[in-house]
């Protein structure tokens, strides 16, 4: 993996080419950098900053950045610990997931700025000198030579780049341009009821993730670092067009309704529509993660819901099963669509897995109506109570507890940690 000139010009050859720099992307340019990979990052943004992007590190996560070395320095950017999460009704608590009660050092819910991750990870990158950057760069096409992927078209007219790469991977979000230029189908699922709104709050400091149900739609409410509650406010999927044209007071006013905790501030804070952001929840799925010379992670490759902050820690997950099947793709000179299936078999069931879990989810802490009002409180309690309740519980913090960081194919004498 070595051997060319450093960095690229235009037309020269790269071994990686991440395209995306979110959570999976860097997590995976970070692990093929110290792994001795050269690594092209493409980016369309030139900010981190990523606003009401999911920020919640479950322990199984953090665990996985922690072994990369990059958990501490994040944190020590910011970050908001919670001891768990709770369900309640009108002041009653239905479901209470305490994390105190799973192992050490990792139990709790971490809430941890996305632009503080990605900060530290894209800093750790920068101290390799394999690793180029391309920020405020879109890609709009791929290089194909007899149906293989050998990387993508930057830019365009004068301003047009070309980065040549033994495999391209497609880490850019939910809306993947990597995944519609390779022609991959994806298959949108509309398996929950509620899109979210989104605010945040300037607010005092809570230790614990809450959806509240206090007769209106129901709301997410956590801290988030470093002194404001985010809000995520439920509504009917697909029915924010015909609620805005009511007028953003009526909108508060719902809000404020829903979570009488935060009424007044909400009615102090939220002045127009420019301080909501609306969420689409669906899940999603590409029906192949590979094709040859190109590899699908995290949302590029499955979408989930925000209940039971499933997303990053999936996306984290998904980069460091790739990252040996890369390593041994590229000391094999194969990396055909049939060698990087072996992330998606490792990597699919678990997925599927987390939406199961999710809709299940979404039907006990999220659903209205009458049938559903009477019958969660008592189903809620019970379900908590049980066995397999304790198996989901660690099933949602934890992931797939067998994938482990291989710091066995890191390089001896790589750059120090910043």
């Amino acid at each position: 993996m070595t051997g060319h000139a450093w960095p690229p010009a235009d037309g020269a050859h790269t071994d990686v080419c991440v395209v995306g720099g979110g959570p999976a992307g860097l997590t995976l340019a970070l692990l093929m950098l110290r792994s001795g990979a050269r690594v092209t990052l493409v980016e369309r943004s030139r900010s981190l900053d990523r606003a009401y992007r999911g920020e919640i590190l479950q322990p199984g996560g953090q665990a996985l950045l922690d072994a990369l070395g990059v958990l501490e320095g994040a944190r020590r950017r910011g970050c908001h610990e919670h001891d768990g999460f709770r369900l309640e009704e009108r002041g009653r608590t239905l479901i209470n997931g305490d994390y105190r009660r799973l192992p050490g050092p990792y139990n709790c819910l971490l809430s941890l700025p996305q632009q503080h991750l990605l900060t530290d990870l894209l800093e750790r990158c920068r101290a390799h000198p394999r690793f180029t950057c391309l920020t405020g760069t879109k890609v709009n096409g791929l290089v194909e030579e007899g149906g293989v992927v050998r990387g993508v078209v930057c830019g365009g007219g004068a301003d047009g780049l070309v980065v040549r790469a033994d495999c391209v991977v497609g880490a850019d979000g939910r809306y993947s341009t990597v995944r519609k230029l390779a022609g991959i189908p994806y298959d949108r699922i509309e398996l929950f009821d509620q899109d979210v709104l989104w605010c945040k709050l300037t607010a005092p400091a809570t230790r614990t993730v809450r959806i509240f149900r206090a007769g209106g739609n129901p709301v997410l409410a956590y801290t988030s670092f470093p002194d404001c509650v985010q809000l995520g406010w439920t509504l009917p999927h697909k029915g924010y067009q015909a609620l805005a044209e009511r007028g953003f007071a009526h909108v508060k006013e719902r809000i404020r309704a829903a979570v009488p905790e935060y009424a007044d501030t909400v009615d102090q804070q939220l002045n127009s529509f420019k301080d909501v952001s609306l969420l689409d929840v669906f899940a999603g799925s590409a029906r192949r993660w590979a094709r040859d010379g190109l590899l699908l992670i995290g949302d590029s490759a499955h979408t989930h819901s925000p209940i039971g902050a499933q997303g990053i820690n999936l996306a984290i997950q998904d980069a460091v099963a790739a990252h040996p099947v890369l390593c041994e793709g590229l000391r094999r000179r194969d990396l055909s669509e049939r060698f990087l299936d072996a992330v998606a078999a490792r990597r699919r069931p678990e997925t599927e897995r987390a939406t199961r879990v999710q809709v299940m989810q979404s039907r006990m802490m999220l659903s209205t109506g009458r049938v559903s009002a009477a019958v969660r409180p008592k189903a809620a309690m019970l379900v908590s109570r049980t066995p397999a309740y304790r198996s989901v519980l660690r099933r949602i913090a934890y992931g797939d507890q067998a994938l482990r960081v291989r710091s066995d194919l890191f390089e001896e004498g790589e750059p120090a940690t910043v």
